[in-house]
């Protein structure tokens, strides 16, 4: 916040501009079951020089699937300072296809420092051939600090 009167520096003016942090995959992360792995390369890690600033996520997950699973999914999910959001992107893996889903995340970083938000992906249950994550699985962050 910016009082009437106050001197304002060059560093708040900076802090109120959004920054944006894009990430894509680096490598592919084949899943054959239900345990959650990070997506190579799909992170960003940032800094911020003063507590809660707000964020705001979009995860894109490239997801091929292997071979069909009537009954499971391909899940992508956003953790933030190794905390998972609580949206998923959702891939039914009934057929042999290939497709892009999102999710999306928002909140509020209470302290200032270096945060991690990455993209992770699991299946919902066990499958043998699994499903793929693929390397135009993508983050964008967008930060704005409060002065």
């Amino acid at each position: 916040m910016v009082y009437a009167g106050q001197i304002i520096t060059a560093n708040m003016w900076n802090r109120l501009q959004p920054v944006d942090y894009f990430a894509q995959a680096t490598n592919l992360l084949t899943r054959t079951d239900a345990t959650f792995a990070d997506i190579p390369g799909a992170t960003v890690t940032f800094t911020t020089t003063a507590a809660n600033a707000s964020y705001k996520v979009i995860g894109v997950f490239d997801c091929a699937v292997g071979a069909v699973g009537a009954s499971t999914r391909m899940l992508g999910r956003i953790v933030t300072d190794g905390v998972a959001e609580s949206g998923f992107a959702i891939h039914e893996m009934d057929d042999t296809d290939r497709d892009t889903v999102t999710t999306t995340a928002k909140g509020t970083l209470a302290s200032a420092g270096s945060h991690t938000i990455k993209l992770q992906g699991a299946l919902s249950g066990a499958l043998a051939t699994g499903g793929t994550f693929q390397v135009f699985s993508q983050i964008l962050v967008t930060v704005t600090e409060v002065p």
